[in-house]
């Protein structure tokens, strides 16, 4: 298939509408490019970087609107098109970023289609009792830390375990979150966060796993599960310039 580059004004174009009529060339005939299409091309092109293609994804989706920092979508999709690449990823339809850098009473749990340049969830989701209070501010991959680890995960299967209907998580980078199985860090649904707990203090808190709320769980369980991506991010500085997904 022949390539296309793209001027970056179509990319700001796309960003805004999402209507843009991109159109692959072939012999004899033209056929519309999909969303999940444009990001392929945009980021095989040495001209363009993962930042750019994240940029559109992230503007066409107004995730700025939603809370997510731009710097957490940039770096969730550069370490996800390294996980596609190397075959790592079942379902790469799903993206999932969880943004810790804002307090926990903000829903900073994204589940974007990235086929499709859509936001599939947007809920809340809780940090380790010794991570921070409000804040997100210790991590940790060590056993009986009770923190959060920071990340790249990909999801795994369903199990049934102290707080019901639980998913299970691979964390992918050593020294950050290899421990995360052996840890029982696990999506699972909790009483202590959601909506409900606005006006304290601060979110109910787990030993390390990324909690949602109750009546959620089974849905978010359910679209995220058996190999799709997930990314836990913090501008911490140890994080940003040691993982090896991100650097190289």
């Amino acid at each position: 298939m022949r390539k296309i580059y793209f001027p970056l004004s179509i990319f700001c174009l796309l960003a805004t509408f999402l209507l843009l009529p991109v159109v692959k060339a072939g012999n004899n005939s033209a056929i519309a490019a999909s969303p999940a299409e444009i990001i392929t091309e945009i980021s095989e092109e040495k001209e363009f970087s993962a930042a750019v293609a994240a940029t559109v994804l992230y503007d066409s989706m107004k995730l700025d609107k939603l809370g997510m920092s731009k710097e957490a979508m940039v770096y969730a999709f550069t370490g996800y098109q390294k996980l596609v690449a190397s075959g790592q990823l079942k379902k790469s339809s799903v993206l999932t970023v969880i943004d810790f850098s804002q307090r926990s009473d903000k829903k900073r749990m994204y589940i974007i289609d990235v086929d499709n340049f859509k936001v599939l969830i947007n809920t809340f989701v809780a940090h380790g009792k010794n991570t921070g209070l409000q804040y997100a501010e210790k991590f940790s991959n060590t056993h009986e830390s009770l923190q959060s680890s920071l990340g790249f995960y990909i999801t795994k299967g369903i199990y049934f375990g102290k707080h019901g209907r639980s998913l299970k998580l691979g964390g992918v980078e050593k020294e950050f979150n290899d421990n995360a199985e052996a840890r029982a860090v696990v999506v699972h649904g909790a009483t202590y966060i959601g909506a409900h707990r606005l006006g304290a203090p601060y979110m109910g808190r787990s030993f390390g796993c990324p909690a949602v709320p109750q009546e959620l769980a089974n849905t978010v369980i359910d679209i995220i599960k058996d190999g799709t991506c997930m990314f836990i991010y913090h501008p911490s500085p140890k994080y940003i310039k040691g993982s090896k997904l991100l650097n190289a």
